[in-house]
Order: structure tokens, then C-alpha cells, then sequence
């Protein structure tokens, strides 16, 4: 009423200031009364200008014209000879806005929306506005269940017109559902139709997920689920009759009744597909999810028009629609379904524009469009280049839309939208791991050197027990074809006995070239061919007796060696951190050249499935097999009359052995502790004192997870730099790699009962410092002497 009573003065006053004068030829315009509006500004806006004619009708329109632009509180016309005189009063400045009291709503949001609406720091003030800002936020809060608010604005007027703005906020506590009743569910209990609502009455886990708080929006959409619960199983005439809410006189509690009719299950009798069908009959038929015959099922049926949807959007027709039409006889309880195929026009796209890309070259990014100019549209490849441009770790976001070309109807350009992030860095990076203890490195690594894609690293490391550096670079497209290439050399030192292992030092030189060789879009074939040379040192009274007579036998402290390396990778997650579909397999071999001082090979496979099980549970199955021999064993220098003589030397040799146990594998277990083991002097030290064990690892490795991922308390949703599990594992390395008789084959020496379990939470989470794990496990399958832990946790970057 407010507005409308000011827009009617406007106009009465506009009128009399209009007939104020006779129609004349503006020889010349002046504007008084500007201090912070520039001239130029208002000539814009003026529906007048030199040599017209001003009638008082033209001088009416001008007036509404430069009131329309909320400059404004005042508009005059007058005239000096033919000289045109405009007077305005301006609007005041907003030279600061200052949000008290809000904490259910985001000041940012805030601020975002009084922009909306014309109420932002720098722009003229309207009272008009403020009171619509007051009824607005009122609102909101409405929704979020708080009839408890209170918003007060004000104002100060200060020198020079300019004004400051507050608004305080009081948002009291929200209502809370006391009752929630679902009348006319005959068929199915409340729990059960109930199960995915948002609203709930107060729980033992409202405090965290706040489905006690009364929201409209909340309620809608548990009746829109309510709805789909029932049509997704047959009840194609459900309905929701009405529903009642109410609220208690102190505003704090709420009272929500819904009454339904659930009505009759109804049979899906016929199914036709008209329409211009572009594809085969029977090849979409095949895309159907339900069938004549089924039960009635809403989500079967939208199931359907997304796959045919899919299926056209995949040659072309961006833009096909399609319509089901369902026909229902009551009386017979039956439904007919049509699809209607309206395909549209094929569409092809014009070009492929990046944005966002000031350090990425165009060339990186367009090798992994799978959407090519000049080609049809096809939203398979538009997905698939998406998830490629993801997977490249140099972009936080990545948005694709396709626009229609201006004037054609089957032309769209495909714009590509990323947002870089930091994908260089020099670190100096301090960590922890109960295994290593404080981790110390230094680094230069450039995933996107100068914007090319290719990696480069320069790492220096240094922990309790190690000691490493590292150079290594890759190029992921040697060729267009995206075969890669990459190279390494590395300097190792290593004390194994603080590692949780048998103890011994080794100091190792390496190099390796490698070559990627995509195959397919989800399977990549990796070749690698590298040399090394390890000397190792035996520590009397700390390293085993077993393999100080691997030495000793060999008559070797330092192994040269020549490997080879094949290795398979099957990847079809959605994302690289924290996926929520799709799987990834690897399988290797790794094998020394004859001519090495020991000539053995490694087998590892790894398997991964994610399992999307609901908006915000994830299933994480997977496992690793590993196993590893001598194709060609060494014999034994010592004489066949030493007490140490081993004859034939088979095996893996004890640097390359299989470890289980800790952060990152069977968890409750310390770091590499599974497994065969040796004693440090067996008549006075028990084999159930795990102080007493040193760890040998084995030449077979079997172990399985399963973890059910879910959302993080306290954290945003949409945010996947953490991921909460909770988890199950099992798993152990078996047999000594010293065993040399032929019964003794490791994978002859697997045995269930050998296993250990464990069951436990795990929070991995990608923080600035690093990646930080911690697992609060439980064994639930162990032996005397297993060296256990319920919490392990390591942070910071380790190599």
C-alpha cells in the first residue's frame, strides 16, 4: 500500500509539475542539484534532448523516466527562456551496511541477496527497499522453522548524502516438530514410508542432522518423497488429501499432520513408442526399464525416458524429448503407457571455447575433449571429457555448458569453464607417522610445468629411517595419441629396523624409464625398464639370523639388478579423490633380466568398486593379491659341509617381500608387523612377546576391505576433502621367502585361520599440510603377540 500511495503522489505532482508550463523548443538542457550522479548519466536517461518540442505529456515522461532510474527522491522541470532546467535532489549514498545476529543464514549469502535487490554499499538508498529487505529475511527464516525472528533495520544519515544502513537480527530458536502423523497409510507402517524424510520428531541424532527443525521446504519435498514411495510401487492414483500444520502459542513447537488416500496397485498393460523414433523400435525397447506386465513404478518410468533421452543425446539430438503418456482404467486397475519421441533436430557442435585458463595451455585441455568441433552432439563424450579434465588435478572446478549459436536451431558451441588451482608448489613439509616419526621434506614439484601438463618433482626426504632423493619427470603426451613418457632417478637410504621390520640398512641407486599407452578411454597399458644397484649392511645382534645366511649363501652384500616392469589399469571412477562410482583394477608384473644377481619375478592385482548406495552413502569394496618367486634361483657359495649351507637359494629376496598391517592396510595392526617373523634370540626371548618378533614379511599377500562411506559431521556438504568410513578388513602375508623346500611354496601356505580382521572408523582428510589419516580400529581376529594399535594416524606429505 506503502508503494502504491507513493507511485500515485508521483504521478499527481508529476502532472502538476508537467502543466506547469507551455509546450516550447528546448534550445538547451542544464541539470541542478547533481553532486555524485554525472551529467552524462541523466542525459542518458532523459527521453528529451536539444531542438525537441516539450508538451507537457513529454515533460510527464521525462519526469517518470528519471524517477524510474532510483536516483532520485526528487524530480523538477522548469524552463529559463527555452532553456531547459532540470532539478533532482539525489538519493542518498549506502556508504556501509553492517548484518548483525545472523548465524542460520551466510552474511555473504546475505549480502549476495540485498544486492539483488538494490540495497549494496555504493548504490543510492531506498527506503522502499529496506522494507522489502525486512519482510524478506522474515521470510526465510519462516522456512527454516524460526517464527521466533525478529529483524529490525535502521538507518544514519551522515554528511556529504551519504547514509549507513544496519540490520539486526534476532533469530530466536526453531520450532521443533512434536508430532508428525501420517493418516490413511494402511498398507505400509509409518517407519517405513518415513524412512528417507527429512522431518523427523526429536531423535538421539537430531542435534547434528536437525531433522527436528520444522521447514517448509523440508516437509514439501518429504511429501513429494511420500508420493514417490507409493507410485514406485504401484499406486498410480495415490494422493496427499491435505495436510495441516499448526504451531504452539510460544511458537516452539509444531504440529504436522498429513492425510493421504493410498489408493489401488495398478498393472502396466501395454507400452507403445511413437513419435518420430530416429532409432530401431526394438533397440529402444531395449532401453525400457519396466515392461508390460510390471507393477506400476514412477521410477521405472523416468528411469526409461532418461536411457531414451540418453541414447538420442548420444547421436545428436541435444535437445529430444521425451513424453510419457499414461492412460488408466480404473475400473481395471491397468495403465497404458505411450512414449512419445519428439527427437528434435540433430545438433552438431560449431566450436569448443575454454575459459578460465590462464596458466593451462588450450592444447592440454583440448586433448581431453572427447567432444570434437564439427562433430555431432554426443553427451557421452561432453561427459567424459569432463571427468578427463578432472582427473588432471589442475582445475577445482570444471563446468561445461552448451549454448545455442545465435540464429541456427541444430548449431551449439561447447564452453568450457575451469577454475585453476595451485598445481606447483615448494614445499618444506614437516609430518608424523607412528612408524617413520617426524617426517621432514623439501621439494619443488610442478604438476602443469609452465602449462604444458607435464610433471616435474625434485623431492628431498628425510624421516628416522630414511633418507631419499628424488628426481622424475613426465610427459603425458609424448604423442597425440597420448602415449606418455617419464623418468626417475632416486637415492635411497634405508634402516629397516625402525620401520617395524627385520632390521638391516640398505642404500640403493635407481633408474627407471616408463611409458604410459592408453588402450582404451578406461584402460591404460604402463611399461617400465629401470637398473639398480643395492648394497645392504647386516646389524649383529639386530638384524635376523636368516637373512644374514641369505648373504652369506648368496656371498653378496650389494644386488645389482635389471628389472622389467608390465602393468594394467582398468579406471572408471567418477573422480580421482574420494569417487563415489565406478571401480579401478591394476595388474602387474615385475621381473628382473637374467644377469641380475637375483632373478625374480612379483604378480599384484588390485581391486577397487565403488557402490553408490544413496545420496550420501557410498560402498568401498576392495582387495590386493600379490605373490612373488625366483625363476631362476641362485646357489649357495658356502661349502655343502658349512652348518649355514642353504643349497638352493629360492625365493624372493627379503628386500622385495610382501608386508601387511597399519595405516593404510589391514589397520589395528602396527605398520608391516603381519606375518612370518623372526625372533632376536629364541631360547629367552617368547614368540608370543610381539618385542621379541622382527618381521620378515612374505612372498604372498591376500587382503580385503569393505567400508561404508558417509558423510563427515560438521563439514559442508559437497565438500570431498575429507571422507569418513567405517570400515572392515582382513588379510596376511604368508610364508617366509627362505623357505626352500617344495612344500613350502607361499601360495601352498595360505590358510584361512592364519587371517586377522579388524573393524574400526576411519577419517582420511586432504588438508593443506598434506593428507592426514587417522583410524580408531578394533582387532576382532588376532593371535598372541600381534602388536596392535586402536589409533593410528600420519600426517603430512611422506614419499
Amino acid at each position: 500500500m506503502k508503494r502504491i500511495a507513493a507511485l500515485f503522489l508521483l504521478a499527481f505532482f508529476a502532472a502538476r509539475a508537467a502543466s506547469a508550463f507551455d509546450a516550447f523548443t528546448i534550445s538547451d538542457i542544464r541539470i541542478d542539484g547533481l553532486s555524485r550522479i554525472a551529467p552524462g548519466t541523466v542525459f542518458t536517461y532523459l527521453p528529451v534532448e536539444k531542438g525537441d518540442t516539450l508538451t507537457a505529456d513529454r515533460a510527464d515522461q521525462a519526469i517518470r523516466a528519471l524517477y524510474k532510474t532510483g536516483f532520485f527522491n526528487d524530480v523538477q522541470l522548469g524552463r529559463q527562456g527555452d532553456i531547459l532546467v532540470v532539478t533532482v535532489r539525489e538519493r542518498p549514498q549506502i556508504t556501509k551496511i553492517t548484518i548483525r545476529g545472523n548465524k542460520d543464514l551466510r552474511e555473504e549469502d546475505l549480502r549476495k541477496g540485498l544486492k539483488g535487490i538494490g540495497l549494496a554499499e555504493g548504490e543510492a538508498f531506498d527506503d522502499l527497499k529496506l522494507n522489502e529487505v525486512q519482510s524478506e529475511l522474515i521470510r526465510q527464516y519462516y522456512n527454516r522453522g524460526k517464527y521466533n525472528v525478529s529483524v529490525k533495520t535502521s538507518k544514519v544519515n551522515l554528511d556529504r548524502n551519504r547514509i549507513e544502513v544496519a540490520i539486526n537480527i534476532a533469530e530466536g530458536k526453531a520450532a521443533k516438530i512434536k508430532h508428525l502423523n501420517i493418516v490413511g497409510n494402511a498398507t505400509y507402517p509409518d517407519k517405513q514410508i518415513r524412512g528417507d524424510f527429512e522431518s523427523d520428531t526429536s531423535n538421539w541424532t537430531s542435534w547434528y542432522s536437525k531433522d527436528d527443525q520444522y521447514s517448509r521446504e523440508k516437509l514439501s519435498g518429504d511429501l513429494e518423497k511420500l508420493q514417490s514411495f507409493y507410485m514406485d510401487r504401484g499406486y498410480a492414483d495415490f494422493n496427499v488429501d491435505s495436510t495441516q500444520v499448526s504451531i504452539s502459542p510460544d511458537k516452539r513447537k509444531m504440529y504436522v499432520t498429513a492425510n493421504i488416500k493410498e489408493g489401488e496397485i495398478y498393472k502396466v498393460t501395454d507400452i507403445k513408442l511413437t513419435g518420430a523414433l530416429v532409432l530401431k523400435e526394438e533397440d529402444l525397447r531395449r532401453l525400457l526399464q519396466i515392461k508390460a506386465g510390471d507393477v506400476f513404478s514412477r521410477k521405472k518410468i523416468e528411469q526409461s525416458v532418461d536411457a531414451i533421452s540418453a541414447a538420442l543425446s548420444n547421436i545428436g539430438y541435444a535437445f529430444a524429448n521425451v513424453e510419457p503418456i499414461p492412460a488408466i482404467d480404473k475400473d481395471k486397475r491397468e495403465v497404458g503407457l505411450n512414449f512419445f519421441v519428439n527427437p528434435g533436430k540433430r545438433v552438431y557442435v560449431r566450436k569448443v571455447v575454454f575459459k578460465g585458463n590462464q596458466h593451462t595451455e588450450d592444447e592440454v585441455l583440448r586433448r581431453e575433449m572427447r567432444q570434437l568441433e564439427g562433430a555431432w552432439y554426443s553427451q557421452a563424450a561432453i561427459d567424459r571429457s569432463k571427468i578427463r579434465l578432472q582427473r588432471l588435478g589442475f582445475f577445482r572446478t570444471v563446468t561445461i555448458d552448451t549454448p545455442k549459436v545465435p540464429g541456427t536451431d541444430d548449431q551449439v558451441d561447447l564452453s568450457v569453464a575451469v577454475e585453476e588451482q595451485n598445481s606447483g608448489q615448494f614445499t618444506f613439509g614437516l609430518g608424523y607417522s607412528q612408524v617413520q616419526g617426524i617426517i621432514a621434506s623439501i621439494g619443488v614439484t610442478q604438476n602443469n610445468f609452465f602449462g604444458t601438463g607435464d610433471r616435474i618433482s625434485v623431492t628431498a626426504t628425510k624421516s628416522s629411517f630414511l633418507q631419499q632423493y628424488q628426481l622424475s619427470y613426465f610427459e603425458p603426451y609424448l604423442t597425440d595419441d597420448g602415449v606418455g613418457i617419464g623418468y626417475d632417478i632416486k637415492h635411497t637410504k634405508l634402516d629397516t629396523g625402525q620401520q617395524n621390520l627385520a632390521s638391516y640398512l640398505s642404500s640403493t641407486d635407481a633408474f627407471d624409464i616408463y611409458l604410459g599407452l592408453p588402450i582404451t578411454e578406461s584402460d591404460t597399458i604402463n611399461t617400465q625398464i629401470g637398473l639398480s644397484k643395492t648394497g645392504i649392511v647386516t646389524l649383529p645382534g639386530s638384524t635376523p639370523q636368516s637373512v644374514i645366511d641369505y648373504i652369506d649363501n648368496l656371498g653378496h652384500h650389494t644386488f645389482h639388478t635389471w628389472n622389467v616392469q608390465l602393468s594394467w589399469a582398468h579406471d572408471t571412477r567418477n573422480r580421482f579423490w574420494n569417487p563415489t562410482r565406478g571401480s579401478l583394477q591394476q595388474l602387474s608384473l615385475e621381473t628382473t633380466l637374467p644377469g641380475s644377481t637375483v632373478e625374480y619375478y612379483k604378480v599384484n592385482y588390485r581391486f577397487g568398486q565403488y557402490l553408490h548406495m544413496t545420496d550420501s552413502l557410498t560402498f568401498y569394496g576392495h582387495f590386493n593379491v600379490g605373490y612373488g618367486n625366483t625363476y631362476n634361483s641362485p646357489t649357495s657359495v658356502l661349502p655343502t659341509n658349512h652348518p649355514r649351507y642353504m643349497g638352493n637359494l629360492s625365493g624372493l629376496p627379503f628386500f622385495e617381500n610382501f608386508y601387511a598391517g597399519g595405516v593404510a592396510d589391514v589397520r589395528g595392526f602396527r605398520d608391516n608387523t603381519l606375518g612370518p617373523y623372526d625372533v632376536f634370540t629364541p631360547l629367552t626371548c617368547p614368540t608370543t612377546d610381539k618385542n621379541c618378533r622382527l618381521p620378515l614379511g612374505g612372498a604372498l599377500k591376500t587382503v580385503a576391505s569393505a567400508e561404508v562411506i558417509f558423510p563427515t559431521p560438521f563439514v559442508k556438504e559437497n565438500n570431498d576433502s575429507t571422507r569418513l568410513s567405517a570400515f572392515f578388513d582382513v588379510g596376511n602375508v604368508f610364508k617366509n621367502k627362505l623357505c626352500v623346500l617344495p612344500e613350502c611354496k607361499a601360495y601352498n601356505s595360505w590358510s584361512a585361520s592364519q587371517l586377522r580382521a579388524s573393524v574400526g572408523l576411519s577419517l582420511v582428510w586432504r588438508a593443506p599440510v598434506g593428507p592426514i589419516v587417522i583410524n580408531l580400529a578394533r582387532p576382532i581376529k588376532k593371535q598372541n603377540g600381534d602388536d596392535t594399535e586402536v589409533i593410528q594416524f600420519t600426517f603430512g606429505n611422506t614419499f
